[in-house]
Protein backbone atom coordinates (compact mmCIF):
# COMPACT_ATOMS: atom_id res chain seq x y z
CA UNK A 1 0.00 0.00 0.00
CA UNK A 2 1.05 3.53 -0.29
CA UNK A 3 2.33 5.49 2.15
CA UNK A 4 0.30 8.86 2.85
CA UNK A 5 2.05 11.72 2.83
CA UNK A 6 2.88 13.68 6.02
CA UNK A 7 1.26 16.79 6.38
CA UNK A 8 3.82 19.80 6.63
CA UNK A 9 3.84 21.07 10.26
CA UNK A 10 0.92 24.04 10.86
CA UNK A 11 2.40 27.07 12.73
CA UNK A 12 1.61 27.87 16.56
CA UNK A 13 -0.91 30.59 15.94
CA UNK A 14 -3.03 28.12 14.04
CA UNK A 15 -2.56 25.34 16.23
CA UNK A 16 -3.91 27.95 19.18
CA UNK A 17 -7.02 28.52 17.42
CA UNK A 18 -7.92 24.65 17.02
CA UNK A 19 -6.85 24.16 20.92
CA UNK A 20 -9.49 27.02 22.10
CA UNK A 21 -12.59 25.52 23.82
CA UNK A 22 -14.92 24.12 21.93
CA UNK A 23 -18.72 26.77 21.23
CA UNK A 24 -21.92 26.01 20.43
CA UNK A 25 -23.12 24.82 17.08
CA UNK A 26 -25.45 27.18 16.44
CA UNK A 27 -28.96 25.95 14.87
CA UNK A 28 -30.34 26.22 11.80
CA UNK A 29 -33.87 26.46 11.24
CA UNK A 30 -35.16 23.63 8.23
CA UNK A 31 -37.44 25.80 6.85
CA UNK A 32 -36.38 29.00 6.35
CA UNK A 33 -32.63 27.93 5.70
CA UNK A 34 -31.57 30.55 8.79
CA UNK A 35 -30.05 31.19 11.99
CA UNK A 36 -32.95 30.38 14.94
CA UNK A 37 -31.55 33.72 16.43
CA UNK A 38 -32.33 35.77 12.88
CA UNK A 39 -36.14 34.36 13.23
CA UNK A 40 -36.67 34.74 16.58
CA UNK A 41 -36.26 38.71 16.54
CA UNK A 42 -39.11 39.24 14.30
CA UNK A 43 -41.41 36.95 16.15
CA UNK A 44 -40.65 39.18 19.00
CA UNK A 45 -41.02 42.01 17.30
CA UNK A 46 -43.99 41.09 15.90
CA UNK A 47 -45.55 39.98 19.48
CA UNK A 48 -44.56 43.63 20.39
CA UNK A 49 -47.00 45.37 18.06
CA UNK A 50 -49.64 43.21 18.72
CA UNK A 51 -49.49 44.07 22.24
CA UNK A 52 -48.84 47.58 21.53
CA UNK A 53 -51.82 47.96 19.39
CA UNK A 54 -55.09 49.56 21.14
CA UNK A 55 -58.52 48.07 19.81
CA UNK A 56 -60.67 50.62 21.84
CA UNK A 57 -61.02 53.23 18.87
CA UNK A 58 -64.22 51.27 18.01
CA UNK A 59 -66.11 51.29 21.40
CA UNK A 60 -64.93 55.18 21.87
CA UNK A 61 -66.48 56.03 18.57
CA UNK A 62 -70.40 54.13 19.81
CA UNK A 63 -69.65 56.45 23.25
CA UNK A 64 -69.06 59.47 21.65
CA UNK A 65 -72.52 59.68 19.38
CA UNK A 66 -74.87 59.20 22.66
CA UNK A 67 -72.57 61.99 24.28
CA UNK A 68 -73.89 63.99 21.21
CA UNK A 69 -77.17 63.09 21.54
CA UNK A 70 -77.50 64.06 25.26
CA UNK A 71 -75.85 66.80 25.05
CA UNK A 72 -78.92 68.36 25.41
CA UNK A 73 -80.72 71.31 23.17
CA UNK A 74 -79.23 72.65 20.41
CA UNK A 75 -81.50 75.88 21.08
CA UNK A 76 -80.52 76.26 24.23
CA UNK A 77 -77.06 76.17 23.40
CA UNK A 78 -77.63 78.96 20.77
CA UNK A 79 -79.27 81.04 23.05
CA UNK A 80 -76.14 80.62 25.10
CA UNK A 81 -73.78 81.32 23.00
CA UNK A 82 -75.51 84.32 21.70
CA UNK A 83 -75.89 85.85 25.50
CA UNK A 84 -72.15 85.18 25.70
CA UNK A 85 -71.12 87.07 22.29
CA UNK A 86 -73.39 89.84 23.26
CA UNK A 87 -71.95 90.23 26.65
CA UNK A 88 -68.37 89.90 25.56
CA UNK A 89 -69.40 92.63 22.06
CA UNK A 90 -71.06 95.37 25.24
CA UNK A 91 -68.05 95.19 27.21
CA UNK A 92 -66.15 96.47 24.49
CA UNK A 93 -68.51 98.83 23.31
CA UNK A 94 -67.61 102.11 25.09
CA UNK A 95 -70.31 103.53 27.50
CA UNK A 96 -72.15 106.85 26.60
CA UNK A 97 -70.61 110.22 27.78
CA UNK A 98 -72.33 112.62 29.66
CA UNK A 99 -71.94 114.84 26.60
CA UNK A 100 -72.62 112.32 24.33
CA UNK A 101 -75.91 111.73 25.65
CA UNK A 102 -77.01 115.57 26.39
CA UNK A 103 -75.91 116.44 22.95
CA UNK A 104 -78.33 113.43 21.60
CA UNK A 105 -81.16 114.44 23.54
CA UNK A 106 -80.94 118.43 22.86
CA UNK A 107 -80.70 118.15 19.20
CA UNK A 108 -83.85 116.90 18.69
CA UNK A 109 -87.03 118.56 18.96
CA UNK A 110 -89.44 115.63 19.92
CA UNK A 111 -93.68 115.75 20.06
CA UNK A 112 -96.18 113.02 20.38
CA UNK A 113 -99.38 113.43 18.68
CA UNK A 114 -102.30 110.83 19.65
CA UNK A 115 -105.54 110.82 17.62
CA UNK A 116 -108.55 109.29 18.73
CA UNK A 117 -111.10 108.86 16.03
CA UNK A 118 -113.91 106.19 15.05
CA UNK A 119 -112.61 103.54 17.30
CA UNK A 120 -108.99 103.57 15.83
CA UNK A 121 -105.81 105.23 17.77
CA UNK A 122 -103.18 106.63 15.97
CA UNK A 123 -100.07 107.53 17.70
CA UNK A 124 -97.22 109.61 15.78
CA UNK A 125 -93.95 110.22 17.05
CA UNK A 126 -92.39 113.28 15.57
CA UNK A 127 -88.54 114.44 15.52
CA UNK A 128 -87.71 118.16 13.92
CA UNK A 129 -91.21 117.72 12.79
CA UNK A 130 -90.81 114.64 10.66
CA UNK A 131 -92.64 111.58 11.39
CA UNK A 132 -90.30 109.10 12.59
CA UNK A 133 -92.85 106.27 14.21
CA UNK A 134 -96.50 105.31 13.39
CA UNK A 135 -98.30 103.16 16.02
CA UNK A 136 -102.06 102.05 14.68
CA UNK A 137 -104.63 100.30 16.80
CA UNK A 138 -108.23 98.80 16.47
CA UNK A 139 -110.16 98.95 19.30
CA UNK A 140 -111.31 95.24 18.61
CA UNK A 141 -108.59 92.89 19.07
CA UNK A 142 -105.66 93.72 20.37
CA UNK A 143 -102.51 92.33 20.73
CA UNK A 144 -101.11 89.79 22.84
CA UNK A 145 -98.07 90.58 23.52
CA UNK A 146 -97.41 90.78 27.05
CA UNK A 147 -99.93 88.42 28.45
CA UNK A 148 -99.18 85.78 31.08
CA UNK A 149 -101.42 82.67 30.71
CA UNK A 150 -101.57 79.09 32.66
CA UNK A 151 -101.28 77.11 29.81
CA UNK A 152 -101.96 73.08 29.29
CA UNK A 153 -99.23 71.42 27.32
CA UNK A 154 -100.95 69.48 23.92
CA UNK A 155 -97.99 67.98 22.57
CA UNK A 156 -94.01 67.91 23.04
CA UNK A 157 -91.40 67.27 19.63
CA UNK A 158 -88.73 66.45 20.60
CA UNK A 159 -87.19 66.37 17.09
CA UNK A 160 -88.99 70.25 16.82
CA UNK A 161 -87.30 70.74 19.97
CA UNK A 162 -90.83 72.57 20.66
CA UNK A 163 -94.05 72.49 22.84
CA UNK A 164 -97.32 73.12 21.57
CA UNK A 165 -99.26 74.45 24.49
CA UNK A 166 -103.52 75.80 24.92
CA UNK A 167 -103.33 79.23 25.92
CA UNK A 168 -106.92 79.02 25.27
CA UNK A 169 -107.56 81.33 21.92
CA UNK A 170 -108.24 78.16 19.37
CA UNK A 171 -105.08 78.27 18.08
CA UNK A 172 -102.11 76.52 19.95
CA UNK A 173 -99.17 78.02 20.93
CA UNK A 174 -95.81 77.11 20.67
CA UNK A 175 -92.98 77.16 23.29
CA UNK A 176 -89.37 76.45 22.01
CA UNK A 177 -86.92 74.58 24.61
CA UNK A 178 -84.54 78.01 24.10
CA UNK A 179 -87.90 80.00 25.75
CA UNK A 180 -88.10 77.37 28.75
CA UNK A 181 -87.16 78.42 32.34
CA UNK A 182 -84.39 75.65 33.04
CA UNK A 183 -84.14 76.91 36.33
CA UNK A 184 -87.55 76.11 37.38
CA UNK A 185 -87.89 72.67 35.65
CA UNK A 186 -87.07 69.77 37.78
CA UNK A 187 -84.88 68.03 35.27
CA UNK A 188 -82.44 66.76 37.81
CA UNK A 189 -78.88 66.19 36.21
CA UNK A 190 -80.38 65.22 32.84
CA UNK A 191 -79.74 67.20 29.68
CA UNK A 192 -81.68 70.19 29.13
CA UNK A 193 -84.61 68.60 26.65
CA UNK A 194 -88.11 69.62 26.65
CA UNK A 195 -89.53 66.06 26.74
CA UNK A 196 -87.33 65.98 30.09
CA UNK A 197 -89.19 69.21 30.74
CA UNK A 198 -92.60 69.01 29.38
CA UNK A 199 -95.00 65.99 28.94
CA UNK A 200 -98.71 66.54 28.06
CA UNK A 201 -101.53 67.31 30.61
CA UNK A 202 -98.60 69.67 32.39
CA UNK A 203 -99.71 73.00 33.06
CA UNK A 204 -97.05 75.59 32.59
CA UNK A 205 -96.89 79.41 33.19
CA UNK A 206 -95.96 81.22 29.96
CA UNK A 207 -95.78 84.40 28.50
CA UNK A 208 -96.86 86.06 25.00
CA UNK A 209 -93.90 87.02 22.87
CA UNK A 210 -95.16 87.28 19.75
CA UNK A 211 -98.72 87.47 18.07
CA UNK A 212 -99.66 84.95 15.91
CA UNK A 213 -99.24 85.26 12.36
CA UNK A 214 -101.45 83.32 9.28
CA UNK A 215 -101.39 80.17 10.32
CA UNK A 216 -98.67 80.23 12.86
CA UNK A 217 -100.00 80.00 16.34
CA UNK A 218 -98.44 82.75 18.79
CA UNK A 219 -95.16 82.59 20.15
CA UNK A 220 -94.23 81.70 24.02
CA UNK A 221 -91.96 81.63 26.99
CA UNK A 222 -91.88 80.60 29.88
CA UNK A 223 -89.52 83.40 31.49
CA UNK A 224 -92.04 85.90 32.43
CA UNK A 225 -91.13 89.13 32.58
CA UNK A 226 -93.49 92.67 34.00
CA UNK A 227 -92.29 95.78 32.32
CA UNK A 228 -92.75 99.06 34.80
CA UNK A 229 -92.34 102.83 33.94
CA UNK A 230 -88.80 102.76 35.20
CA UNK A 231 -87.85 98.85 35.05
CA UNK A 232 -88.44 95.34 34.06
CA UNK A 233 -89.34 93.38 36.53
CA UNK A 234 -87.72 89.87 36.43
CA UNK A 235 -89.63 87.30 38.95
CA UNK A 236 -87.00 84.40 40.01
CA UNK A 237 -84.25 86.40 38.13
CA UNK A 238 -80.94 86.61 39.64
CA UNK A 239 -79.11 89.00 37.21
CA UNK A 240 -79.59 92.88 36.91
CA UNK A 241 -78.87 95.42 33.87
CA UNK A 242 -79.29 98.84 33.35
CA UNK A 243 -80.09 100.51 29.77
CA UNK A 244 -76.58 101.55 28.42
CA UNK A 245 -77.97 104.52 26.73
CA UNK A 246 -77.74 106.29 29.87
CA UNK A 247 -74.18 108.22 30.83
CA UNK A 248 -71.99 106.22 33.27
CA UNK A 249 -72.50 108.52 35.69
CA UNK A 250 -76.41 107.73 35.64
CA UNK A 251 -75.47 103.89 35.51
CA UNK A 252 -73.39 104.22 38.56
CA UNK A 253 -76.20 106.29 40.86
CA UNK A 254 -78.64 103.67 39.85
CA UNK A 255 -76.67 100.51 40.58
CA UNK A 256 -76.00 102.44 44.12
CA UNK A 257 -80.17 101.97 44.58
CA UNK A 258 -80.35 98.75 43.21
CA UNK A 259 -78.26 97.20 46.33
CA UNK A 260 -80.79 98.46 48.45
CA UNK A 261 -83.54 98.51 46.59
CA UNK A 262 -83.94 95.21 44.98
CA UNK A 263 -85.46 91.98 46.59
CA UNK A 264 -83.35 89.10 46.61
CA UNK A 265 -85.95 86.58 44.87
CA UNK A 266 -85.41 88.48 41.40
CA UNK A 267 -84.22 90.61 38.95
CA UNK A 268 -84.92 93.79 37.18
CA UNK A 269 -83.56 95.51 34.02
CA UNK A 270 -83.52 99.09 34.48
CA UNK A 271 -84.94 101.28 31.30
CA UNK A 272 -83.64 104.54 30.01
CA UNK A 273 -86.78 106.46 31.19
CA UNK A 274 -85.26 105.54 34.97
CA UNK A 275 -82.59 108.83 33.78
CA UNK A 276 -82.75 110.93 36.94
CA UNK A 277 -85.32 108.90 38.94
CA UNK A 278 -85.19 109.52 42.65
CA UNK A 279 -84.78 106.30 45.19
CA UNK A 280 -88.43 106.09 46.20
CA UNK A 281 -89.88 106.37 42.60
CA UNK A 282 -87.75 103.26 41.44
CA UNK A 283 -89.03 101.54 44.69
CA UNK A 284 -92.46 102.40 44.04
CA UNK A 285 -92.31 100.97 40.42
CA UNK A 286 -90.59 97.61 42.13
CA UNK A 287 -93.23 96.99 44.55
CA UNK A 288 -95.98 97.55 41.85
CA UNK A 289 -94.90 95.26 39.52
CA UNK A 290 -93.82 92.62 42.53
CA UNK A 291 -97.54 92.56 43.45
CA UNK A 292 -98.55 92.06 40.16
CA UNK A 293 -96.50 88.97 40.19
CA UNK A 294 -98.00 87.97 43.76
CA UNK A 295 -101.37 88.37 41.96
CA UNK A 296 -100.35 86.41 38.88
CA UNK A 297 -99.15 83.48 41.53
CA UNK A 298 -102.40 83.17 43.02
CA UNK A 299 -104.52 82.90 40.03
CA UNK A 300 -101.69 80.37 38.47
CA UNK A 301 -103.10 77.92 41.14
CA UNK A 302 -106.41 77.81 39.22
CA UNK A 303 -106.99 75.42 36.21
CA UNK A 304 -106.19 75.97 32.49
CA UNK A 305 -105.89 77.18 29.77
CA UNK A 306 -106.93 80.68 31.76
CA UNK A 307 -106.06 84.09 31.45
CA UNK A 308 -103.65 85.44 34.39
CA UNK A 309 -102.75 89.14 33.57
CA UNK A 310 -103.19 91.18 30.35
CA UNK A 311 -101.00 93.67 29.20
CA UNK A 312 -102.95 97.72 28.55
CA UNK A 313 -103.77 98.50 25.22
CA UNK A 314 -101.67 100.53 22.75
CA UNK A 315 -101.90 104.00 23.61
CA UNK A 316 -100.72 103.11 27.45
CA UNK A 317 -98.22 100.88 26.23
CA UNK A 318 -96.41 103.56 24.57
CA UNK A 319 -97.03 106.23 26.57
CA UNK A 320 -95.42 103.71 29.04
CA UNK A 321 -92.48 102.99 26.85
CA UNK A 322 -91.79 105.82 24.54
CA UNK A 323 -93.06 109.10 26.12
CA UNK A 324 -90.21 110.57 28.61
CA UNK A 325 -88.54 113.16 29.16
CA UNK A 326 -87.09 113.81 25.98
CA UNK A 327 -89.94 115.04 24.64
CA UNK A 328 -91.14 118.40 24.56
CA UNK A 329 -95.27 117.98 23.96
CA UNK A 330 -97.87 115.45 23.80
CA UNK A 331 -101.26 116.36 21.96
CA UNK A 332 -103.72 114.38 21.87
CA UNK A 333 -106.64 114.55 20.34
CA UNK A 334 -110.35 112.73 21.45
CA UNK A 335 -111.59 113.05 25.41
CA UNK A 336 -111.42 109.33 26.07
CA UNK A 337 -107.58 109.24 24.96
CA UNK A 338 -107.21 111.98 26.85
CA UNK A 339 -108.68 111.11 30.05
CA UNK A 340 -106.76 107.75 29.61
CA UNK A 341 -103.28 109.02 29.40
CA UNK A 342 -103.73 111.62 31.96
CA UNK A 343 -104.90 109.14 34.90
CA UNK A 344 -101.88 106.92 33.54
CA UNK A 345 -99.32 109.81 33.94
CA UNK A 346 -100.66 111.07 37.30
CA UNK A 347 -100.21 107.88 38.88
CA UNK A 348 -96.73 107.22 37.55
CA UNK A 349 -95.06 110.05 36.05
CA UNK A 350 -96.93 113.21 37.95
CA UNK A 351 -93.98 115.29 36.82
CA UNK A 352 -94.77 114.66 33.09
CA UNK A 353 -98.45 115.83 33.32
CA UNK A 354 -97.87 119.38 32.45
CA UNK A 355 -96.08 118.37 28.95
CA UNK A 356 -99.72 117.14 28.24
CA UNK A 357 -101.97 119.11 25.94
CA UNK A 358 -105.61 118.46 24.60
CA UNK A 359 -106.07 119.37 20.76
CA UNK A 360 -109.08 122.04 20.46
CA UNK A 361 -108.67 123.26 16.33
CA UNK A 362 -111.35 121.51 14.16
CA UNK A 363 -108.39 120.90 11.92
CA UNK A 364 -107.68 116.90 11.83
CA UNK A 365 -105.05 116.43 13.69
CA UNK A 366 -102.50 114.53 11.73
CA UNK A 367 -103.67 116.87 8.75
CA UNK A 368 -102.41 119.63 11.17
CA UNK A 369 -98.82 118.60 11.47
CA UNK A 370 -98.99 117.08 8.20
CA UNK A 371 -98.73 113.24 8.71
CA UNK A 372 -101.14 111.61 6.44
CA UNK A 373 -98.84 112.64 3.39
CA UNK A 374 -95.70 111.25 5.07
CA UNK A 375 -97.53 108.21 5.67
CA UNK A 376 -98.71 107.88 2.55
CA UNK A 377 -94.87 108.23 0.95
CA UNK A 378 -93.81 105.93 3.50
CA UNK A 379 -95.49 103.31 1.52
CA UNK A 380 -93.88 104.43 -1.91
CA UNK A 381 -90.40 102.25 -2.75
CA UNK A 382 -88.59 105.68 -3.84
CA UNK A 383 -88.02 108.87 -1.12
CA UNK A 384 -86.75 111.79 -1.95
CA UNK A 385 -84.13 113.40 -0.33
CA UNK A 386 -84.29 117.72 0.47
CA UNK A 387 -81.22 118.38 -2.24
CA UNK A 388 -82.55 115.74 -5.32
CA UNK A 389 -81.19 112.76 -4.46
CA UNK A 390 -83.23 109.60 -4.09
CA UNK A 391 -83.56 106.12 -1.89
CA UNK A 392 -84.94 103.36 -3.63
CA UNK A 393 -85.86 100.84 -1.00
CA UNK A 394 -86.40 96.81 -2.08
CA UNK A 395 -87.86 94.26 0.60
CA UNK A 396 -86.97 90.57 -0.16
CA UNK A 397 -87.81 87.34 2.09
CA UNK A 398 -84.11 87.60 3.46
CA UNK A 399 -83.17 91.36 3.47
CA UNK A 400 -83.87 94.80 3.06
CA UNK A 401 -81.85 96.40 -0.33
CA UNK A 402 -81.45 100.18 -0.52
CA UNK A 403 -79.59 102.05 -3.33
CA UNK A 404 -78.91 105.87 -2.67
CA UNK A 405 -78.84 107.63 -5.58
CA UNK A 406 -77.69 111.62 -6.66
CA UNK A 407 -80.80 111.92 -8.71
CA UNK A 408 -81.23 115.85 -9.60
CA UNK A 409 -78.55 116.63 -6.84
CA UNK A 410 -75.80 118.25 -8.86
CA UNK A 411 -73.78 119.88 -5.80
CA UNK A 412 -73.32 123.94 -5.24
CA UNK A 413 -69.75 124.05 -6.37
CA UNK A 414 -66.81 121.76 -5.44
CA UNK A 415 -65.91 118.33 -6.79
CA UNK A 416 -67.57 116.01 -7.35
CA UNK A 417 -66.42 113.93 -3.75
CA UNK A 418 -68.25 116.85 -1.73
CA UNK A 419 -71.55 116.36 -3.90
CA UNK A 420 -71.40 112.77 -3.00
CA UNK A 421 -70.60 113.02 0.63
CA UNK A 422 -73.48 115.30 0.88
CA UNK A 423 -75.71 113.31 -0.80
CA UNK A 424 -74.99 110.45 1.45
CA UNK A 425 -74.87 112.18 4.75
CA UNK A 426 -78.44 113.24 3.62
CA UNK A 427 -79.02 109.47 2.59
CA UNK A 428 -77.80 108.05 6.13
CA UNK A 429 -80.65 110.44 8.31
CA UNK A 430 -83.20 109.27 5.57
CA UNK A 431 -82.47 105.52 5.92
CA UNK A 432 -82.77 105.78 9.53
CA UNK A 433 -86.15 107.44 9.51
CA UNK A 434 -87.47 105.56 6.58
CA UNK A 435 -86.14 102.28 9.36
CA UNK A 436 -87.66 103.39 12.15
CA UNK A 437 -91.62 104.57 9.76
CA UNK A 438 -91.68 101.25 8.25
CA UNK A 439 -90.81 99.55 10.97
CA UNK A 440 -87.98 97.08 8.65
CA UNK A 441 -85.52 94.99 10.65
CA UNK A 442 -83.07 92.39 9.94
CA UNK A 443 -80.63 92.47 7.66
CA UNK A 444 -80.64 95.89 5.37
CA UNK A 445 -77.89 96.35 2.81
CA UNK A 446 -76.99 99.95 1.86
CA UNK A 447 -74.90 101.08 -1.24
CA UNK A 448 -74.05 104.16 -0.65
CA UNK A 449 -72.04 106.47 -3.30
CA UNK A 450 -68.77 105.93 -3.38
CA UNK A 451 -66.45 108.41 -1.52
CA UNK A 452 -62.61 108.09 -2.17
CA UNK A 453 -61.44 110.02 1.22
CA UNK A 454 -61.99 108.11 4.32
CA UNK A 455 -62.60 111.37 6.15
CA UNK A 456 -65.71 111.41 4.57
CA UNK A 457 -65.97 107.74 4.78
CA UNK A 458 -66.20 108.31 8.34
CA UNK A 459 -67.86 111.23 8.40
CA UNK A 460 -70.87 109.00 7.12
CA UNK A 461 -70.92 106.29 9.40
CA UNK A 462 -70.53 108.52 12.05
CA UNK A 463 -74.08 109.95 11.15
CA UNK A 464 -75.58 106.56 10.71
CA UNK A 465 -74.88 105.70 13.86
CA UNK A 466 -75.75 108.98 15.79
CA UNK A 467 -79.12 108.74 13.81
CA UNK A 468 -79.37 105.22 14.61
CA UNK A 469 -78.71 105.72 18.18
CA UNK A 470 -82.60 107.80 18.54
CA UNK A 471 -84.31 104.48 18.06
CA UNK A 472 -84.55 102.40 20.64
CA UNK A 473 -83.91 98.93 18.36
CA UNK A 474 -80.84 97.14 19.15
CA UNK A 475 -78.84 97.36 15.95
CA UNK A 476 -75.34 96.31 14.92
CA UNK A 477 -73.25 98.30 11.82
CA UNK A 478 -70.42 96.90 9.78
CA UNK A 479 -68.68 97.52 6.48
CA UNK A 480 -68.77 95.52 3.47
Amino acid sequence: MPKKKEEPAKPAAIQLIFQAPDLPTPKVNPRSGKLAVEDETPAVKKERVVKEKAPKEKPQREKAEPEEKESGSTRVDAKRSRRRDTRDNSRRRSSVTESEFLARRESVERTMVVRDKDGRIQIGVLEDGLLVEHYVAQSQGGSLIGNVYLGKVQNVLPSMEAAFVDIGKGRNAVLYSGEVDWEAAETGNQPRRIELALKSGDQVLVQVTKDPVGQKGARLTSQVSLPGRFLVYVPGGNMSGISRKLPESERQRLKQILKTALPEDAGVIVRTAAEGASEEQLIHDVERLKSQWETISEKAKGKAPALLHSEPDLLVKIIRDVFNEDFQTLVVSGETAMATIKDYLESVAPDLVERLSAYTLEEDVFDFYRLGDQIAKALERKVCLPSGGSLVIDRTEAMTVVDVNTGKFIGSGGNLEETVTKNNLEAAEELVRQLRLRDIGGIVVVDFIDMIQESNQEMVRRRLLECLSRDRTKNQVSEI
